[in-house]
């Protein structure tokens, strides 16, 4: 009998099909955040790293009664293929959720996805090209970014402060872009709560950016997995509202009920929410008739709308557990002070790089998110990102005590070394200003 193997061109011993993959596939990387899960998980280590939603203050029972009746009423269509768009019975739901932010649409408007992560994925796949340019603000969501290297895209970083995406640095960015002779394709923003940076785009600015991107011919995706997750005052209203056919509008159930559903949705221009099913369909032929059936009886059966007043209660005492440890141990940062969603964004001394700084910070028993991960262009080393969803505030407390004593171990080894010419300080890469003065 003859030996049948592959034959490649060439390759590795590692990897011997290296030479046969498409380019895109080496813009797929790990992202520092997915890196830490396996440091952050070990239960020495307090984790400030991962954003991971405490779904431990949903009652167990709320979830277990909605899984029987769902069992009863629905299992045959639970168990069965479903709508590459969804179920209708939960994309009416989702219109009950979403006009708690202001949003009106229809049914036939709403596009569910694996998590909101698939429809990022969706829009990139629509839109980009090798080489189109996406404008995104700086930081932003790591998942993205993953996104948009791997179908081969120009991300350009825009300013932000504590009103968040700056009207004029937009503009600017969309008239050099085009200079250049580079094709922008959309903005990406996050607009409430904003992951990494926690700030919060303010009513002012908003019909700015949409006009911008209006009269420019922009197209807005505006990810908004936080906006019901609110401390002090609700956000204002979405961009989608100020322009229902320049916007897709993002939305997920993993911060408001639970990630392990992995249930997302888009509300997309009616030309584009076509070819978004289809591409969903593509991709997965339909989504989880399983998981829509039994979120939908969830949404019917549940005060949701209470359990999420509970979520903003826990996460807000763990704010503010985070805020007070800062004042109390590392009083020379700056931070910004969220209004809502899971993280606080700090600024370091000069002299230190979060990335670097990260080894020391495992063997303390103590993670974090190195700000360089949520940039596309090598930006972040003065800067790192903290999540106060998951651990409680005696945890939250100990973490940022064990923060403080390996900031306050790398600046003492920086400055013994800075006078010999060994150890030069670091400068600053140009990431997101410090915060002005009405954030601490």
């Amino acid at each position: 009998m003859s030996d049948i193997r592959p034959t490649t061109p060439s390759g590795t011993d590692l990897d011997p099909w290296l030479d046969t993959y498409a380019l895109r596939a080496f813009g797929l990387s790990a992202s520092e955040v997915r890196a830490l899960f396996a440091v952050a998980s070990r239960p020495e280590v307090v984790s400030l790293a991962g954003g991971m939603p405490y779904v431990r203050a949903i009652p167990r029972e709320l979830v277990a009664g909605a899984f029987d009746r769902m069992l009863l009423a629905d299992a045959p269509a639970a168990l069965q293929y479903g709508s590459g768009q969804g179920l209708p019975r939960l994309r009416e739901h989702i219109l009950t959720v979403m006009a708690e932010e202001g949003i009106t649409a229809s049914v036939d408007d709403v596009v569910t996805t694996t998590g909101s992560q698939q429809a990022i994925d969706l829009v990139t796949k629509l839109f980009i090209d090798p080489g189109d340019v996406i404008l995104a603000e700086g930081p932003s969501y790591v998942g993205a970014l993953g996104v948009f290297k791997s179908f081969q895209a120009v991300t350009v970083h825009l300013r932000m402060d504590a009103d968040g995406l700056v009207p004029e640095v937009l503009e600017a960015a969309i008239r050099d872009q085009r200079s250049a002779g580079k094709r922008i394709k959309f903005l990406y923003t996050i607009p409430n709560f904003h992951n990494p940076a926690g700030v919060t785009l303010s009513a002012e600015r908003r019909p700015r950016i949409v006009d911008i991107c209006r009269r420019e011919g922009v197209l807005i995706v505006e990810d908004n997995p936080y906006g019901l997750l609110w401390f002090d005052a609700p956000p204002p209203p979405p961009l989608h509202v100020l322009n229902p056919e320049g916007v897709v509008y993002l939305g997920s159930f993993s911060k408001t009920f639970a990630p392990g559903f992995r249930v997302g949705w888009a509300v997309a221009p009616h030309a584009v929410r076509e070819k978004l099913v289809l591409a969903a369909e593509s991709a997965i032929l339909s989504p989880s008739s399983f998981n829509h059936h039994l979120i939908s009886e969830y949404l019917e059966s549940v005060d949701w709308r209470a359990q999420v007043a509970v979520f903003r209660d826990v996460y807000r005492e763990r704010r503010d557990a985070m805020l007070r440890a800062l004042e109390e141990h590392l009083p020379r940062l700056s931070w910004n002070v969220p209004n809502g969603g899971f993280y606080v964004w700090v600024r370091l001394p000069e002299e230190l790089h979060s990335k670097q700084m990260l080894p020391r910070a495992v063997r303390e028993l103590v993670a974090y998110t190195p700000g360089t991960g949520f940039y596309a262009d090598g930006q972040g080393g003065r800067e790192l990102r903290l999540s106060f969803c998951y651990p409680t505030p005696e945890f939250i407390e100990e973490g940022i005590r064990r923060l403080a004593s390996v900031i306050d171990g790398e600046l003492e080894l920086v400055r013994a070394f800075a006078g010999t010419g060994s150890l030069a300080p670091r400068q600053d890469d140009g990431a997101m200003a410090a915060p002005p003065p009405d954030l601490n």
